[in-house]
């Protein structure tokens, strides 16, 4: 492909990839399409199911939604159909390396691959803080259990109140105590990022039983939990009155707005169906399974959240939900007797979570990887260690960028930025699918999106209303980001894409 300096800006920015090209190499794949509709249903909901159930529904539920966090739950699984459905056409014509970032440098252009990129640090690498967060929340819970204690003022973001029970804990001065450093969040990403410097790759046995251990939880406090509720329902159901609190006046602070807003928080806990998407090229028919594939696991992940929060927020009165782990909380009010229980959950929601650290960390690096070998980021990036065989320099600095962000920063900025980083990611995808229908109609596809072009249309209509209803403050440093980004593009990105110098791709 010719040097490419000499064309208009515009032109250099919706460089793109051969479509035909990433085609040549699909066809000569060598991976056996071995997965049926069921396999697909049940890879999705592994990875589905994790650290937005065990973490963020608490936050939207008790600043938010209330008990109509149900609802909120609901109105995500729906924008997330729509995005799934995109996805899996895209997948179905694109299998290939890369996901999001691969589909909008073929489709859109190279400009767009690069915001992809940034959005995809939001997507995995800080979502990795916020599980870390949850993670150290557990741990905490779980150590104080059997008597050991790590200082309250190192177990959270620096200078918020410390809570307990949904109240402020007071000084012995009489003012509220704050926190200086979450220690646990930070020492499990910098040890998850040595275990991937060493190379780890979970077996599709252990994967099996760490998913098999995170449904067993979920549905164990369902039944658990969900039959004392039963049992007590005449006394726990004041804390569903009202259903959805009346609204405060400031933006998102409950009533319908509040049910909106909660949806953007509770969207987090949907990031990971696109990993259906990824098994495109191993599916036997791409077709009807992959819509099956993303639906199904949409809808099962779906139901189960939504009996959660309904289980949860009976238990417990909402406004004592603003923790790291809500989950903890719930299972704590059954009382000293069902203490054993208790620690079972959390020890579950541990091992859960601690998976979800390293695949969402392990994902960013290889984001990392990919863009290094493209020219976007500096060659260092795409280093791989000599004994190991892994990307080692970015993987200790995706560490670090992990690790600095769950130890300083609250779970509640922490999510909506990875949350608004997703929703803008999967507009993207969603705009994907249009420009390649219109750009390459003749491409076979293995799954076509229904009703187009409404659905993907209002695919990305859906997600950035829910983007907007984030606080301002999140907004702003959202759009200060995606600006350093464009900046960061045109000084570095541009000068030394392969792509733009007309060297050979890597794929």
């Amino acid at each position: 492909m010719a040097s490419a300096p000499n064309q208009g800006l515009l032109s250099r920015m919706l460089l793109r990839k051969s479509v035909e090209q990433v085609q040549r190499e699909t066809e000569t794949s060598q991976l056996k399409r071995t997965l049926g509709p069921w396999n697909l249903v049940f890879l999705g909901i592994g990875c589905i199911i994790g650290a937005g159930i065990f973490v963020r529904t608490g936050n939207a539920a008790a600043l938010h939604a209330g008990p109509a966090v149900l609802l909120s739950f609901l109105v995500a699984g729906i924008v997330c159909a729509l995005a799934g459905l995109c996805y899996a056409e895209l997948s179905s014509t694109l299998p290939v390396s890369g996901s999001a970032y691969t589909y909008s440098y073929t489709t859109v252009g190279e400009f767009a691959a690069w915001i992809m990129g940034g959005l995809l640090l939001l997507e995995y690498g800080l979502a990795a803080s916020v599980v870390a967060v949850g993670w150290s929340g557990y741990v905490v819970s779980l150590l104080g259990d059997y008597g050991l204690v790590i200082p309250p003022e190192l177990t959270g973001p620096y200078g918020h109140a410390l809570m307990r029970d949904g109240a402020a804990v007071m000084g012995t001065d009489g003012n509220p105590m704050t926190t200086l450093f979450n220690l646990p969040a930070f020492l499990i990403c910098m040890a998850l990022a040595g275990l991937l410097v060493v190379g780890v790759s979970e077996s599709a046995k252990v994967n099996n039983v760490i998913v098999a251990i995170k449904m067993t939880v979920i549905i164990a406090f369902i039944i658990i939990v969900g039959w004392y509720v039963i049992q007590h329902f005449d006394t726990l159901k004041a804390n569903w009155d009202p259903f959805i609190p009346e609204a405060t006046g400031e933006k998102g602070e409950f009533g319908w707005g509040g049910v909106f807003r909660a949806a953007s928080i509770v969207f987090f806990a949907y990031i990971g169906f696109e990993a259906v998407s990824t098994a495109g090229q191993e599916a036997k028919n791409p077709k009807r399974d992959m819509p099956i594939g993303i639906i199904g696991s949409l809808l099962v992940c779906t139901i189960l959240y939504i009996l959660v929060s309904i289980v949860m927020t009976l238990m417990v009165n909402y406004k004592m939900l603003n923790v790291p782990d809500p989950v903890a909380v719930a299972v704590d009010a059954l009382g000293p007797q069902w203490g054993w229980f208790a620690k079972t959950i959390k020890v579950g929601a541990i091992i859960g979570l601690t998976s979800v650290i390293l695949v969402l960390m392990y994902g960013q690096t290889r984001i990392f990887y990919t863009m290094a070998r493209d020219g976007l980021l500096p060659r260092v990036f795409a280093k791989v260690h000599p004994t190991f065989k892994t990307p080692w320099v970015n993987t200790i600095l995706v560490g670090l960028i992990t690790a600095i962000a769950a130890a300083f920063f609250d779970i509640n900025t922490l999510g909506d930025m990875t949350s608004v980083g997703t929703l803008a990611a999967f507009g993207i995808v969603c705009l994907s699918v249009i420009w390649l229908r219109r750009t390459h109609p003749e491409i076979p596809r293995g799954f076509r999106v229904p009703l187009y072009p409404v659905l993907p249309a209002f695919g990305i209509v859906a997600c950035f209303a829910l983007i907007f209803t984030v606080e301002t403050r999140v907004l702003i440093f959202f759009a200060w980001y995606v600006l350093a980004a464009i900046l960061l593009y045109f000084v570095y990105g541009m000068r030394n894409s392969q792509l733009q110098k007309g060297e050979a791709q890597h794929d």
